[in-house]
C-alpha cells in the first residue's frame, strides 16, 4: 500500500551536515574510537618489558653509565618504531580496501540525490530506500510504497513488518511504530523516503549494534597464535623471575642481573608478531585486491586459506547470471503470449529486490498489455516462493497477478487459460503442466509459472487471496554456462575445496548444470531437510554435492551441519535473504553487485562474481597462513634454545655472557632479518591443500630444534673457553656473532617442507638474513663498536669454527624437521 501523508523534506545543505557531523560525530554504532599514530606508538611503548628495561636504562644513567643507559635506550626505542611503522603501513592499506566497499546510503544534499557512506549521515538527512537496502539510521517515514522491513535482529519477527508514513506517537516501543524505520534492520520490498532522527549510539540499535560490531569469535589460527604467545609470556616471567632471584644468590650485582634479565626477556618475547602478522595479512589483501578480492576483516585471510567446503548458488558462480527469456508458453507447451504480458505487469510494478528473472522479462519486448494501475503487492519470501502484484484496470476490474516457482502457483490454481476461454485445472491438466515444466528443466531453463484471479476491491491484500487463481502458462530463461567454471571447479577440487551447490531451483535444473561443468550431482532437495535431524543432516551433507529447492534456513543447518563435520566452510551468497548464511559460515562471501544485506554480512567481497577470483583468493590466503607459521616456528626453536642457552650459562659464568644491552642489539638485528618474511615465496605445494593450525607442530618442533640448537650453544662455549681461551669480551663477542648467524640463518631450513636447496626464498629474505649476519661479523671490526659495545676482533680460527657450526646445525635442525613432518601437518 502506497502513503503520502506529507511532501518530503528538503534535506540538509553540505555546509549544516558538516557542522552536525563535527558536533555529534560519525554514523557509526559500535562507536569504537580509532587511536591516533600516537596512541598507537604509545600503546607499544606500554609493554611491560619496555617500560622496565626503560626505568633500569634510566637508573643506569644516574649511576653513572650514560653511555650504556643511551644505548639500552635507543635499541628498545628503535626496535619499537620499527614495529610501529611496519604494523601502521599495513593497517592503512587494508583500511583503505575496507572503504571501497563500506555501507552506503542515498541522501538528499543541497536538493539532489547522492551515495553517500553510511558514517557521514546525519540527523536531519533524507534518505531514500529500495528493497535491498540496510536502513543507514533510527528514521521517520515521509513516504512509504508497500514497504516491508525485516527486523528481527531487533525484535526477533521472523517474517517482514509493515510500514507506513503515518503518526504514531504514542507507542513507545519504537519498532512497534508503523511509521520508523530503524538501524540495524533491512528492506525486504518496497520503497520509502525518511528523514533521520538519531545516528550512531543515540539510535534504538545502538547498543545491540555495538556488541554486534565488537571484535569478532577468534579463528582458530588466532587462537592458536594467542595461545603460543601466552606460553611464551610464562615462560618469559618465570625465566626472569629465576635469573634475578639465582644471580642476587650468587652475590652478582642486582641492576646488571635485573637489566641482564629483561634483555633476554625481550629476546624471549614474540612481540613482532603482531606485526607480521598484520604485514602479512596486509599484503595479501593488496595482492587479493588486485584481483578483484577485497576483505574486510584481515584474520578472514586466514579463514580463507583454510576453507575446505565451498557452498554457493550456481547463479552467477557456476552460470553467467545472465538470463534472457527463452519462452512463453500454456499449459501444454505450446508458444502462448499472455503469461509473457501478465508476467511483465508483475514485474513492472514489483518493488522488491529484483531478480535477474524479473531484469529479463523487462528486457524482453512484452506483448501489449492493457493499461493499470497498481493497487497492492503481496512480496515475494522463501515459503511461499512467490509474489503477487494487484492492480485495477480502466474498467474498474482488479486482478491479482502472481508469479513464482511452478509447483507452488501449480498446487493453488484450479483453473488454466485454453484458448480464449478457461477449463478446470483437473488431475490429467496438472499432469500435462508439471510434465511441461519438468522438460523446460531438464534442458537447463528455468521456469516461472504466471496465474491470476479476479479480486474485489478492498485497500490491502495478502496471501491468504492466492488461491483458486487461473494458470496463464510458463516462462522459461535461459542462463548459459561460464566459459571457465569447469576449468575453475577442477582447479579448486584439486586444491582441497569440495564445491557444493546450494539452490534455491529445482533439482533438474541443478543436474543439467552440474552435468555441463563436470560437477558429480548427488541432489538432495530442501523437502527431505526438513525432516532431517541435524545428526541424519551431517551425515547427508558430507556426501551430497546439489541442495536444490532449499530455503534460507536450511542453508543455515547445512552450513552448521558441515561445521560440525570439523569442515571450514565459505559460503558465497548475494541476496537479501543470504545474510544469516554469511554469519553462520567460517567465511562469508559476497560480490559487489549484491544487496547492501548480503555486502554487510560478508567478510570477503569479490568485485566481479568469478570463482576465478576466488580460487586466488583461497591460495593467497594460504600463502599468508604459511608466512605467518614460519615467523611462529621460528620463535619456538632456534632463538628460544638460544636464549635459554644464555640464562643456564650464566649462572656459571663469572661474567655475563653478553651484555644487555649486547642481547638486544642481537634481537633488534634478528627481528631486521625477519621482517621480511612476509614477502617470501611459499612453495607451491603447501597452497595446494587447507592449511590449519597445528599445535602438534610447533609443539615438536620446540622440543626437537630447541635443544638442538642449545647443544651448539653449549659446544660454542666450550671452544670459546676451552679453545680460545675467550676473555669477558671475547667471550660475548664470540656468542653474539655465534648465537645470530644460527637463529637467523635456519629460517632457509624452517621455511621449506623441501630441501632448502630446492625451495627458493624471495630476495627481500635472503638480503636481510644475509645481510644481518654480515652485520654481525663485521661489527667487531669497527672501533666504534668495540668502545661502546665492548666488541673484541675475533681471530681467523673463529670464522672456520662458525663455519662448522652453522652447516652442521642447519644440516641437524632438517633432519629433525623431516622427524616433524612424519608426525603432523606440513610446512610452508
Amino acid at each position: 500500500m502506497s502513503t503520502t501523508p506529507e511532501p518530503a523534506a528538503r534535506g540538509l545543505t553540505s555546509e549544516a551536515a558538516e557542522r552536525l557531523l563535527s558536533e555529534i560525530g560519525p554514523n557509526d554504532p559500535s562507536a569504537r574510537q580509532r587511536r591516533s599514530p600516537l596512541g598507537e606508538l604509545l600503546v607499544l611503548l606500554a609493554n611491560p618489558l619496555v617500560i622496565i628495561l626503560l626505568v633500569a636504562s634510566a637508573i643506569s644513567a644516574f649511576l653513572g653509565e650514560l653511555v650504556n643507559a643511551l644505548l639500552v635506550a635507543t635499541i628498545v626505542v628503535l626496535s619499537t618504531m620499527l614495529n610501529f611503522v611496519q604494523a601502521y603501513r599495513s593497517q592503512r592499506a587494508a583500511a583503505r580496501l575496507r572503504e571501497t566497499v563500506a555501507p552506503t546510503a542515498t541522501v538528499l544534499r543541497d536538493g539532489e540525490w547522492r551515495e553517500l557512506g553510511r558514517a557521514e549521515v546525519v540527523p536531519g538527512d533524507v534518505v531514500r530506500l529500495a528493497a535491498g537496502d540496510l536502513v543507514p539510521a533510527d528514521a521517520r517515514l515521509l513516504e512509504a510504497r508497500d514497504l516491508h522491513v525485516q527486523q528481527a535482529a531487533l525484535t526477533g519477527e521472523s517474517m517482514p513488518v509493515e510500514k507506513e508514513a503515518r503518526s504514531e506517537a504514542g507507542l513507545e516501543a519504537l519498532a512497534e511504530r508503523r511509521d520508523m524505520v530503524l538501524l540495524g534492520t533491512s528492506v525486504v520490498s518496497g520503497a520509502a523516503t525518511a528523514i533521520v532522527v538519531a545516528t550512531g549510539r543515540t539510535t534504538a540499535f545502538g547498543d545491540i549494534a555495538a556488541r554486534l560490531a565488537a571484535r569478532a569469535p577468534e579463528s582458530e589460527f588466532e587462537r592458536g597464535v594467542r595461545q603460543f604467545s601466552l606460553l611464551i609470556m610464562r615462560t618469559v616471567f618465570f625465566l626472569v623471575l629465576f635469573i634475578v632471584v639465582a644471580r642476587i644468590a650468587l652475590h652478582r650485582a642486582a641492576l646488571e642481573s635485573l637489566l641482564f634479565a629483561v634483555a633476554l626477556a625481550v629476546g624471549l618475547t614474540p612481540e613482532f608478531l603482531p606485526m607480521i602478522t598484520t604485514v602479512t595479512l596486509g599484503k595479501a589483501a593488496v595482492r587479493m585486491a588486485r584481483h578483484n578480492v577485497i576483505v574486510k576483516h584481515l584474520p578472514a585471510i586466514e579463514n580463507l586459506g583454510s576453507i575446505d567446503v565451498l557452498c554457493s548458488d550456481k547463479t552467477g558462480t557456476l552460470t553467467t547470471g545472465t538470463m534472457s527469456l527463452e519462452r512463453s508458453v500454456d499449459v501444454d507447451g505450446a508458444p502462448l503470449a499472455r503469461p509473457h504480458a501478465l508476467a511483465h505487469i508483475n514485474s513492472r510494478f514489483e518493488t522488491g529486490s529484483r531478480s535477474p528473472l524479473d531484469g529479463a522479462i523487462l528486457a524482453s519486448r512484452a506483448p501489449e498489455a492493457y493499461a493499470c494501475e497498481k493497487i497492492d503487492e503481496i512480496p515475494f519470501d522463501f515459503e511461499r516462493r512467490r509474489a503477487s502484484i494487484v492492480v485495477e484496470r480502466t474498467s474498474g476490474e482488479r486482478l491479482l497477478i502472481t508469479k513464482g516457482a511452478p509447483e507452488g502457483i501449480v498446487a493453488i490454481s484450479t483453473r488454466y487459460e485454453r484458448g480464449e476461454g478457461e477449463q478446470p485445472l483437473d488431475e490429467a491438466a496438472r499432469a500435462r503442466g508439471r510434465a511441461t515444466y519438468e522438460s523446460l528443466s531438464e534442458a537447463g531453463l528455468r521456469v516461472l509459472a504466471i496465474a491470476w484471479r479476479r479480486v474485489d476491491g478492498r485497500a490491502t491484500y495478502g496471501a491468504g487471496d492466492e488461491r483458486d487463481l487461473v494458470l496463464a502458462g510458463f516462462l522459461a530463461f535461459s542462463d548459459p554456462v561460464k566459459p571457465d567454471a569447469a576449468e575453475m571447479l577442477a582447479a579448486l577440487t584439486r586444491d582441497g575445496v569440495a564445491v557444493k551447490i546450494v539452490t534455491g531451483d529445482n533439482e533438474r535444473v541443478a543436474r543439467h548444470v552440474c552435468a555441463q561443468v563436470g560437477l558429480e550431482a548427488d541432489v538432495v532437495l530442501g523437502e527431505a531437510i526438513e525432516s532431517m535431524t541435524d545428526t541424519a543432516l551431517e551425515h547427508v551433507a558430507e556426501r551430497a554435492t546439489v541442495f536444490a529447492r532449499v530455503s534460507p534456513a536450511q542453508k543455515n543447518r547445512i552450513l552448521l551441519a558441515l561445521k560440525r563435520r570439523s569442515h571450514v566452510v565459505g559460503f558465497l551468497g548475494d541476496g537479501i535473504n543470504d545474510a544469516p548464511s554469511l554469519h553462520a559460515a567460517d567465511v562469508g562471501i559476497s560480490v559487489a553487485s549484491a544487496v547492501d544485506v548480503a555486502k554487510d554480512a560478508a567478510d570477503i567481497i569479490l568485485l566481479e562474481p568469478s570463482l576465478g577470483a576466488l580460487h586466488t583468493g583461497i591460495l593467497e590466503g594460504r600463502k599468508a597462513f604459511g608466512n605467518v607459521t614460519k615467523y611462529v616456528l621460528m620463535g619456538t626453536s632456534s632463538n628460544f634454545g638460544n636464549m635459554f642457552s644464555m640464562a643456564a650459562v650464566s649462572l656459571f659464568l663469572r661474567f655475563l655472557p653478553m651484555r644487555p644491552v649486547q642481547i638486544l642489539l642481537n634481537n633488534l638485528l634478528y627481528d631486521l632479518s625477519q621482517i621480511t618474511i612476509p614477502t617470501d615465496n611459499v612453495d607451491a605445494t603447501y597452497v595446494r591443500k587447507p592449511q590449519r593450525w597445528s599445535v602438534r607442530t610447533i609443539r615438536n618442533f620446540m622440543l626437537l630444534i630447541g635443544p638442538v640448537s642449545s647443544f651448539y650453544d653449549f659446544v660454542t662455549f666450550f671452544v670459546l673457553l676451552r679453545v680460545f681461551h675467550a676473555s669477558e669480551g671475547l667471550f660475548q663477542t664470540g656468542w653474539f656473532v655465534e648465537s645470530l648467524a644460527t637463529q637467523t640463518l635456519v629460517i632457509f631450513v624452517i621455511r621449506t617442507s623441501r630441501s632448502p636447496l630446492r625451495s627458493r626464498p624471495s630476495v627481500a629474505l635472503a638480503a636481510t638474513v644475509l645481510g644481518m649476519v654480515a652485520l654481525a661479523i663485521t661489527l667487531p671490526f669497527v672501533p666504534a663498536a668495540q668502545e661502546v659495545l665492548g666488541f673484541q676482533p675475533l681471530p681467523p680460527l673463529f670464522f672456520v669454527f662458525l663455519f662448522g657450526v652453522v652447516t652442521t646445525y642447519l644440516g641437524l635442525v632438517q633432519i629433525a624437521k623431516r622427524l616433524v613432518l612424519a608426525s603432523g601437518p606440513g610446512l610452508p
